[in-house]
Protein backbone atom coordinates (compact mmCIF):
# COMPACT_ATOMS: atom_id res chain seq x y z
CA UNK A 1 0.00 0.00 0.00
CA UNK A 2 1.04 3.62 -0.37
CA UNK A 3 2.18 5.69 2.58
CA UNK A 4 4.16 8.81 3.35
CA UNK A 5 7.49 7.82 4.90
CA UNK A 6 10.07 9.88 6.76
CA UNK A 7 13.63 9.26 5.62
CA UNK A 8 16.54 11.40 6.77
CA UNK A 9 14.13 14.10 7.94
CA UNK A 10 12.25 14.27 4.65
CA UNK A 11 8.77 13.16 3.59
CA UNK A 12 8.42 10.88 0.57
CA UNK A 13 5.58 8.77 -0.85
CA UNK A 14 6.42 5.08 -1.01
CA UNK A 15 5.17 1.52 -0.63
CA UNK A 16 4.87 -0.31 2.70
CA UNK A 17 3.43 -3.62 3.85
CA UNK A 18 -0.31 -3.94 4.44
CA UNK A 19 -1.36 -4.00 8.12
CA UNK A 20 -3.14 -6.96 9.70
CA UNK A 21 -5.69 -6.78 12.53
CA UNK A 22 -4.78 -8.81 15.60
CA UNK A 23 -6.38 -9.09 19.01
CA UNK A 24 -8.43 -5.96 19.74
CA UNK A 25 -7.37 -4.15 16.57
CA UNK A 26 -9.23 -3.24 13.41
CA UNK A 27 -7.78 -2.34 10.03
CA UNK A 28 -9.14 0.97 8.79
CA UNK A 29 -9.17 1.84 5.10
CA UNK A 30 -8.24 5.50 5.47
CA UNK A 31 -10.26 7.93 3.38
CA UNK A 32 -8.79 11.14 4.80
CA UNK A 33 -6.24 12.13 7.43
CA UNK A 34 -5.52 15.38 9.22
CA UNK A 35 -2.09 17.00 9.39
CA UNK A 36 -0.65 18.35 12.62
CA UNK A 37 2.44 20.16 13.84
CA UNK A 38 3.55 16.86 15.40
CA UNK A 39 4.10 15.49 11.89
CA UNK A 40 6.69 18.17 11.21
CA UNK A 41 8.26 17.61 14.63
CA UNK A 42 8.49 13.89 13.91
CA UNK A 43 10.33 14.59 10.66
CA UNK A 44 12.78 16.81 12.56
CA UNK A 45 13.38 13.98 15.03
CA UNK A 46 12.00 15.81 18.07
CA UNK A 47 8.69 13.97 18.51
CA UNK A 48 9.02 10.26 17.68
CA UNK A 49 6.09 7.89 17.41
CA UNK A 50 5.39 5.91 20.60
CA UNK A 51 6.10 2.20 20.74
CA UNK A 52 3.66 0.04 18.80
CA UNK A 53 3.02 2.56 16.02
CA UNK A 54 4.82 2.96 12.67
CA UNK A 55 8.06 4.78 13.43
CA UNK A 56 8.52 6.31 9.98
CA UNK A 57 4.95 7.12 8.86
CA UNK A 58 3.42 10.38 10.16
CA UNK A 59 -0.26 11.04 10.80
CA UNK A 60 -2.14 11.36 14.11
CA UNK A 61 -5.80 11.46 13.06
CA UNK A 62 -7.76 9.48 10.52
CA UNK A 63 -11.22 8.91 9.11
CA UNK A 64 -12.29 5.96 7.03
CA UNK A 65 -14.03 2.58 6.97
CA UNK A 66 -13.27 -0.63 8.85
CA UNK A 67 -12.07 -3.36 6.50
CA UNK A 68 -11.08 -6.06 8.97
CA UNK A 69 -11.55 -6.78 12.68
CA UNK A 70 -9.34 -8.77 15.01
CA UNK A 71 -10.69 -11.84 16.84
CA UNK A 72 -11.20 -9.97 20.14
CA UNK A 73 -13.10 -6.99 18.71
CA UNK A 74 -16.77 -6.50 19.52
CA UNK A 75 -19.14 -3.68 18.73
CA UNK A 76 -17.50 -2.81 15.40
CA UNK A 77 -17.65 -4.46 12.01
CA UNK A 78 -16.51 -4.12 8.39
CA UNK A 79 -18.10 -1.15 6.68
CA UNK A 80 -18.45 0.98 9.82
CA UNK A 81 -17.38 4.60 9.30
CA UNK A 82 -14.89 5.59 11.99
CA UNK A 83 -12.41 8.27 13.00
CA UNK A 84 -9.64 8.20 15.59
CA UNK A 85 -6.62 9.81 17.20
CA UNK A 86 -3.70 7.44 16.55
CA UNK A 87 -0.07 7.32 17.62
CA UNK A 88 1.26 7.51 14.06
CA UNK A 89 0.89 5.88 10.67
CA UNK A 90 -2.19 7.85 9.62
CA UNK A 91 -0.77 9.17 6.35
CA UNK A 92 -1.19 5.85 4.60
CA UNK A 93 -3.93 3.95 2.84
CA UNK A 94 -4.56 1.57 5.76
CA UNK A 95 -3.73 1.35 9.47
CA UNK A 96 -4.25 -1.16 12.27
CA UNK A 97 -5.91 0.67 15.17
CA UNK A 98 -6.94 -0.50 18.67
CA UNK A 99 -10.72 -0.62 18.61
CA UNK A 100 -10.98 1.35 21.85
CA UNK A 101 -9.67 4.47 20.09
CA UNK A 102 -12.44 4.51 17.50
CA UNK A 103 -15.21 7.07 17.32
CA UNK A 104 -18.19 6.67 14.98
CA UNK A 105 -18.50 9.22 12.19
CA UNK A 106 -21.92 10.91 12.34
CA UNK A 107 -23.99 10.85 9.16
CA UNK A 108 -23.80 14.65 9.14
CA UNK A 109 -20.00 14.57 8.63
CA UNK A 110 -18.06 13.79 5.45
CA UNK A 111 -14.67 12.09 5.47
CA UNK A 112 -12.61 15.27 5.11
CA UNK A 113 -14.24 17.02 8.03
CA UNK A 114 -14.21 13.82 10.08
CA UNK A 115 -10.43 13.65 9.55
CA UNK A 116 -10.09 17.12 11.06
CA UNK A 117 -12.07 16.36 14.21
CA UNK A 118 -10.34 13.74 16.40
CA UNK A 119 -6.99 15.28 17.35
CA UNK A 120 -8.10 18.91 17.52
CA UNK A 121 -11.29 18.40 19.51
CA UNK A 122 -9.85 15.66 21.73
CA UNK A 123 -7.02 18.02 22.62
CA UNK A 124 -9.48 20.82 23.31
CA UNK A 125 -11.73 18.68 25.49
CA UNK A 126 -8.87 17.09 27.40
CA UNK A 127 -7.10 20.40 28.02
CA UNK A 128 -9.98 22.74 28.76
CA UNK A 129 -12.45 20.42 30.47
CA UNK A 130 -10.47 17.57 32.01
CA UNK A 131 -7.33 19.50 32.98
CA UNK A 132 -8.10 23.21 33.27
CA UNK A 133 -11.63 22.64 34.56
CA UNK A 134 -13.29 25.34 32.47
CA UNK A 135 -16.57 26.59 33.95
CA UNK A 136 -19.43 28.80 32.78
CA UNK A 137 -18.43 32.44 33.04
CA UNK A 138 -14.68 31.81 32.88
CA UNK A 139 -12.74 34.20 30.68
CA UNK A 140 -10.55 32.14 28.35
CA UNK A 141 -7.75 33.41 26.10
CA UNK A 142 -6.75 31.15 23.22
CA UNK A 143 -3.51 32.07 21.48
CA UNK A 144 -2.92 30.94 17.90
CA UNK A 145 -6.67 30.60 17.63
CA UNK A 146 -6.88 30.26 13.83
CA UNK A 147 -5.14 26.87 13.66
CA UNK A 148 -6.73 23.45 13.81
CA UNK A 149 -6.49 23.08 17.58
CA UNK A 150 -7.17 26.79 18.12
CA UNK A 151 -10.46 26.71 16.23
CA UNK A 152 -11.48 23.68 18.32
CA UNK A 153 -10.42 25.35 21.58
CA UNK A 154 -12.54 28.46 21.06
CA UNK A 155 -15.60 26.35 20.28
CA UNK A 156 -15.20 23.97 23.23
CA UNK A 157 -14.67 26.95 25.55
CA UNK A 158 -17.84 28.60 24.25
CA UNK A 159 -19.77 25.32 24.53
CA UNK A 160 -18.75 25.22 28.21
CA UNK A 161 -20.21 28.69 28.73
CA UNK A 162 -16.94 30.60 28.87
CA UNK A 163 -16.23 34.10 27.57
CA UNK A 164 -13.78 33.63 24.71
CA UNK A 165 -10.94 35.87 23.62
CA UNK A 166 -9.26 34.52 20.48
CA UNK A 167 -5.80 35.84 19.66
CA UNK A 168 -4.96 35.76 15.94
CA UNK A 169 -1.95 37.58 14.53
CA UNK A 170 -3.31 38.01 10.98
CA UNK A 171 -6.23 40.42 10.75
CA UNK A 172 -7.46 38.78 7.52
CA UNK A 173 -8.35 35.65 9.55
CA UNK A 174 -10.32 37.45 12.25
CA UNK A 175 -13.71 37.24 10.55
CA UNK A 176 -13.31 33.50 9.97
CA UNK A 177 -12.56 32.88 13.65
CA UNK A 178 -15.35 35.20 14.76
CA UNK A 179 -17.86 33.19 12.72
CA UNK A 180 -17.01 30.10 14.76
CA UNK A 181 -18.02 31.71 18.05
CA UNK A 182 -20.37 34.67 17.61
CA UNK A 183 -19.76 37.11 20.42
CA UNK A 184 -16.14 36.14 20.94
CA UNK A 185 -13.53 38.89 21.09
CA UNK A 186 -11.00 38.32 18.30
CA UNK A 187 -7.81 40.28 18.93
CA UNK A 188 -4.20 40.56 17.83
CA UNK A 189 -1.45 39.48 20.26
CA UNK A 190 -0.71 43.08 21.28
CA UNK A 191 -4.35 43.42 22.43
CA UNK A 192 -4.36 40.36 24.71
CA UNK A 193 -3.44 42.15 27.92
CA UNK A 194 -6.10 44.83 27.64
CA UNK A 195 -8.79 42.17 27.19
CA UNK A 196 -7.85 40.34 30.38
CA UNK A 197 -7.65 39.25 33.11
CA UNK A 198 -8.22 35.58 32.37
CA UNK A 199 -9.22 32.47 34.24
CA UNK A 200 -7.54 30.27 31.61
CA UNK A 201 -4.88 31.03 29.00
CA UNK A 202 -4.51 28.35 26.31
CA UNK A 203 -0.95 28.59 24.99
CA UNK A 204 -0.77 27.16 21.47
CA UNK A 205 2.24 29.12 20.22
CA UNK A 206 5.00 29.02 22.82
CA UNK A 207 8.12 31.15 22.49
CA UNK A 208 10.51 32.69 24.99
CA UNK A 209 8.10 35.37 26.23
CA UNK A 210 4.85 33.39 26.33
CA UNK A 211 4.85 33.16 30.14
CA UNK A 212 4.39 36.91 30.41
CA UNK A 213 0.71 35.97 30.27
CA UNK A 214 0.97 34.79 33.89
CA UNK A 215 0.68 38.48 34.77
CA UNK A 216 -2.75 38.58 33.10
CA UNK A 217 -4.26 35.73 35.13
CA UNK A 218 -7.04 36.16 37.65
CA UNK A 219 -6.43 34.65 41.10
CA UNK A 220 -6.26 30.85 40.77
CA UNK A 221 -5.92 31.18 36.99
CA UNK A 222 -4.42 28.48 34.80
CA UNK A 223 -2.08 28.49 31.81
CA UNK A 224 -2.56 25.44 29.62
CA UNK A 225 0.43 24.73 27.36
CA UNK A 226 -0.45 22.73 24.26
CA UNK A 227 1.73 24.11 21.47
CA UNK A 228 5.36 25.30 21.41
CA UNK A 229 6.02 25.92 17.73
CA UNK A 230 7.61 29.31 18.44
CA UNK A 231 10.00 27.87 21.02
CA UNK A 232 10.11 25.42 23.93
CA UNK A 233 12.25 27.37 26.42
CA UNK A 234 10.76 30.21 28.44
CA UNK A 235 11.54 32.51 31.34
CA UNK A 236 9.03 32.64 34.19
CA UNK A 237 9.18 34.87 37.27
CA UNK A 238 7.87 32.39 39.80
CA UNK A 239 6.70 35.03 42.25
CA UNK A 240 4.20 36.28 39.65
CA UNK A 241 2.72 32.77 39.53
CA UNK A 242 2.73 32.55 43.31
CA UNK A 243 0.96 35.88 43.80
CA UNK A 244 -1.88 34.72 41.56
CA UNK A 245 -2.00 31.26 43.12
CA UNK A 246 -1.77 30.17 39.52
CA UNK A 247 -1.04 26.88 37.81
CA UNK A 248 0.82 25.98 34.63
CA UNK A 249 -0.48 22.81 32.97
CA UNK A 250 0.93 20.93 30.01
CA UNK A 251 -0.37 18.13 27.84
CA UNK A 252 0.15 15.89 24.84
CA UNK A 253 -2.02 12.97 23.77
CA UNK A 254 0.27 11.01 21.46
CA UNK A 255 2.45 9.29 24.05
CA UNK A 256 -0.40 8.17 26.29
CA UNK A 257 -1.21 4.51 26.75
CA UNK A 258 -3.99 2.86 24.77
CA UNK A 259 -6.09 2.71 27.94
CA UNK A 260 -5.67 6.45 28.52
CA UNK A 261 -6.55 7.23 24.92
CA UNK A 262 -9.59 4.96 25.13
CA UNK A 263 -10.79 6.86 28.18
CA UNK A 264 -10.35 10.15 26.36
CA UNK A 265 -12.19 8.86 23.28
CA UNK A 266 -15.12 7.92 25.51
CA UNK A 267 -15.05 11.35 27.18
CA UNK A 268 -15.09 13.10 23.81
CA UNK A 269 -17.95 10.92 22.61
CA UNK A 270 -20.00 11.69 25.73
CA UNK A 271 -19.12 15.36 25.87
CA UNK A 272 -19.05 16.55 22.26
CA UNK A 273 -20.99 14.19 20.02
CA UNK A 274 -24.35 15.76 20.79
CA UNK A 275 -23.05 19.14 19.62
CA UNK A 276 -21.25 17.56 16.65
CA UNK A 277 -24.29 15.71 15.34
CA UNK A 278 -26.43 18.81 15.90
CA UNK A 279 -23.97 20.81 13.75
CA UNK A 280 -23.13 23.09 16.66
CA UNK A 281 -19.41 22.51 16.06
CA UNK A 282 -17.56 23.56 12.92
CA UNK A 283 -14.39 21.95 11.58
CA UNK A 284 -12.76 24.57 9.34
CA UNK A 285 -10.72 23.08 6.50
CA UNK A 286 -7.88 25.19 5.14
CA UNK A 287 -6.99 22.84 2.30
CA UNK A 288 -7.43 19.30 0.98
CA UNK A 289 -4.66 17.48 -0.90
CA UNK A 290 -4.59 14.06 -2.55
CA UNK A 291 -2.02 11.63 -1.20
CA UNK A 292 0.06 12.17 -4.34
CA UNK A 293 0.50 15.81 -3.27
CA UNK A 294 1.44 15.07 0.32
CA UNK A 295 4.58 17.23 0.10
CA UNK A 296 2.45 20.22 -0.87
CA UNK A 297 0.21 19.51 2.11
CA UNK A 298 3.17 19.52 4.52
CA UNK A 299 4.42 22.76 2.98
CA UNK A 300 1.02 24.32 3.59
CA UNK A 301 0.99 22.99 7.15
CA UNK A 302 4.27 24.77 7.83
CA UNK A 303 3.14 28.05 6.28
CA UNK A 304 1.46 30.96 8.09
CA UNK A 305 -2.06 32.22 7.43
CA UNK A 306 -4.07 29.00 7.83
CA UNK A 307 -7.64 28.82 9.10
CA UNK A 308 -8.37 25.37 10.40
CA UNK A 309 -7.03 22.00 9.27
CA UNK A 310 -4.93 20.77 6.37
CA UNK A 311 -6.17 17.34 5.25
CA UNK A 312 -4.84 14.54 3.04
CA UNK A 313 -7.44 12.64 1.03
CA UNK A 314 -6.68 9.04 0.10
CA UNK A 315 -9.81 8.19 -1.92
Amino acid sequence: MRAVRITDGRFALGEVAEPVASGEQVVVRIHAAGLNAADLQQARGTYPAPAGWPADIPGLEIAGVIEETGPEVSGWGPGDRVMAVVGGGGHAERLAVPAGLLLPVPDTLDDVHAAGFPEAFSTAWDGLVDQAGVRPGDRVLVTGAAGGVGTAMVQVAALAGAEVVASVRRADLHDGVRELVPGAAVVTPDQEEENGPYDIVVELVGGPDCMRRVEWLKPYGRILVIGVGAGEEVSLRLFDLMRRRGRVLGSTIRARSTNEKTTLANRVREGLFGALTAKQLTIPIDGVYPLERALDAYDRLGSPGKLGKVVLRMV
